[in-house]
């Protein structure tokens, strides 16, 4: 097994698409983004990405449910929303009058102009989850029960547009709220796919040699946090390093987000390391030590 190579630094620029606040039910909502930093953390310790995760039993009893988005360009990661002062989301690029699916089985309830996140419909998908996408230009049937993959609105969020909320360009915004009212990040509860299959641990974690086993964790943990949408394969390129990059503004990296990992991104990353063992300097150059404290934080049974 080899290292990745290092790559060259990035500048510090990094667009968004959506605005900083929105609310589930239509009240008002004001969070700082030092607030909602300071909530994203599980014993204490900051989760990459800003993520707000549930404990690792709420995974097993959370909701039934699928990505209808998949394929679909990400335009804002849930960690994006959490930077930017928003309750969090996920953004996903379309045109305006796109059907949407519904991500699980439930009864659909319409909330018209849902102050910046415009038109929303709610799947209540039983045992108190829902799931929320914001932005539509029209609504189905209020009160309806529909079946997973049932179409439960369109698509909107032209800028200006009746339902658009604050939207500035085409896109549907995704998130769920778990039974305690709180908006989680709809991918963590996605299947990946693989059935009752398990990532096995990577031995990173003792020889401090990343490799396919590794990189396969990485992806996996990006995909459920951060947005990434390609192959669990255990071969990283530039999607997979743009979502952990993404994941990298929980530690302090302020890039562009552009796949291509330089000294800023590495120091980052570093950061996450040091929350799990790595002593080092945070220098930005990736050894033994750095991989596995980064691994250590991998190796987590949430990434399996």
């Amino acid at each position: 097994m080899s290292t990745m190579p290092p790559l060259p630094p990035t500048s510090e620029t990094e667009p968004c698409c959506c605005a900083a606040e929105e609310t589930d039910d239509g009240r008002a909502a004001r969070f700082s983004r030092r607030s909602l930093l300071r909530g994203a953390s599980i014993g204490g310790l900051a989760v990459a990405a800003g993520v707000t995760l549930p404990p690792l039993a709420a995974f097993a009893a959370g909701p039934n449910i699928y990505n209808p988005f998949v394929g679909r360009t990400v335009t804002q990661t849930w960690a994006q929303h959490r930077a930017n002062g928003s309750l969090g989301g996920v953004d996903y690029a379309m045109p305006v009058g796109t059907p949407l699916p519904a991500c699980g089985a439930g009864t659909i309830t319409n909330i018209a102009n849902n102050g910046t996140g415009g038109n929303t419909v709610t799947i209540n998908l039983g045992g108190g989850w829902k799931s929320q996408y914001m932005h539509l230009s029209r609504f189905t049937t209020n009160g309806k029960t529909v079946a997973q993959k049932d179409v439960v609105g369109w698509s909107g969020g032209a800028a200006g547009a009746p339902g658009a909320g604050s939207s500035t360009g085409p896109h549907c915004h995704w998130h769920l709220i778990d039974p305690n009212g709180t908006r989680v990040n709809a991918l963590n509860y996605v299947s990946t796919g693989g059935g009752s299959t398990k990532l096995p641990k990577t031995s990173t974690e003792d020889d401090g040699q990343p490799g396919p086993i590794f990189y396969k964790r990485m992806q996996n943990w990006l995909r459920l946090t951060a947005g990434y949408t390609g192959p669990i394969d255990g071969e990283p390129g530039k999607n997979t390093y743009a979502a952990l990059q993404s994941a990298m503004r929980a530690y302090g990296y302020t890039g562009v987000i552009d796949g291509v990992m330089g000294t800023n991104s590495w120091k980052a990353v570093q950061r996450l390391a040091a929350e799990h063992g790595y002593d080092g300097p945070q220098d930005g150059v990736m050894g033994a030590n750095s991989w596995r404290g980064f691994a250590a934080f991998l190796n987590d049974d949430r990434w399996d």
